[in-house]
């Protein structure tokens, strides 16, 4: 083992692992209380409708989890919005022509096209990609849920359509989050080659200096106060570089 990969640097703070976590829990169990409820036909669904008391008892830990995740949402954003707006740190989530040029790049890499690869900053194209789809897909679920969770409240307020059509978009966007976050994100967060069989970062909040050299090097060089080595924002993987200490 490398001094680097012995050496390691805080990412991530308790606000965000606990954060992560609740999100992790809630997801487990809104797919494990409404999946069954979409394909209510199947044996396995009756089997999980048991395990959790029954029908109704099922649908209202759905409906708890729901209100959690909304709550959840709100407060994401509210502490995302004080932090920008104290000047702490930007809003480094939001896509940049920068991150199209990375996935070019990467496509090219992989494709054998270049020997270059793309310098990742804190986060990369894969991960804003994943997190605006959780981010639009949970307003989906919780806008949706609400008025399947009011019907009667919103028919008065919206035409009538609005509640079946609210009951399609929530139960197939539920559907659609089960398969990102099952094959998309533990894929890349612990099954890649790079971190595999697991990647622990995002509960202890650390990760080693080997991993920020290699994935984030623009991230480490800045929380060192040392001015990051652009090229043009792209290094061959085996540039100097790319070897940091």
């Amino acid at each position: 083992m490398t001094d680097l990969a012995k050496t390691y640097v805080v990412r991530f703070t308790l606000q965000q692992r606990i954060e992560h976590f609740v999100t992790m829990a809630v997801f487990a169990l809104l797919c494990l209380t409404g999946l069954p409820q979409k394909f209510y036909q199947a044996t396995w669904a009756h089997s999980l409708i048991e395990l959790f008391g029954g029908i109704d008892r099922t649908r209202w830990i759905h409906r708890f989890c729901g209100v959690v995740l909304a709550v959840s949402t709100v407060v994401h954003f509210a502490n995302a919005s004080l932090t920008m707006l104290s000047k702490k740190i930007g809003f480094t989530m939001v896509p940049d022509r920068r991150d199209f040029e990375d996935a070019v790049l990467q496509l090219k890499f992989y494709l054998g096209m270049t020997d270059k690869h793309p310098h990742y900053d804190r986060y990369d194209y894969k991960q804003k990609f994943e997190y605006w789809g959780l981010v639009f897909g949970n307003v989906i679920m919780v806008v949706t849920g609400f008025i399947l969770f009011f019907p009667v409240q919103f028919a008065s307020l919206v035409p009538g359509q609005i509640i079946p059509a609210a009951k399609v978009a929530h139960s197939n966007e539920g559907l659609m989050a089960f398969f990102v976050i099952t094959i998309w994100h533990i894929f890349n967060a612990h099954l890649n080659p790079d971190v595999f069989p697991f990647d622990g970062s995002m509960f202890t909040g650390k990760i080693s200096r080997e991993r920020m050299v290699h994935e984030h090097p623009l991230e480490l060089a800045r929380m060192e106060g040392r001015p990051a080595e652009d090229h043009g924002g792209h290094l061959p993987p085996n540039a100097p570089g790319r070897e940091v200490g």
